[in-house]
């Protein structure tokens, strides 16, 4: 959530703005796997889990 920026044409801001907009995204999940899985079946607004990928790469560099 902290990617989110409306104003930004960022894949990751826009995977982020759309998942603050999405009602049931497990928003405080910290596991790869079940947010994973929530996209695969859920996620129409992400055009490929590749910025998924990213953006959770980005997560994990920010927590170190």
């Amino acid at each position: 959530m902290t990617e989110r920026n409306p104003d930004s044409s960022d894949e990751i801001a826009q995977f982020a703005n759309n998942a603050f907009y999405d009602q049931s995204f497990p928003k405080l999940s910290e596991n790869y796997e079940k947010l994973s899985q929530y996209l695969e079946l859920n996620g129409n607004y992400l055009p490929t889990m590749t910025i998924f990928d990213s953006a959770w790469q980005r997560y994990l560099e920010k927590m170190q």
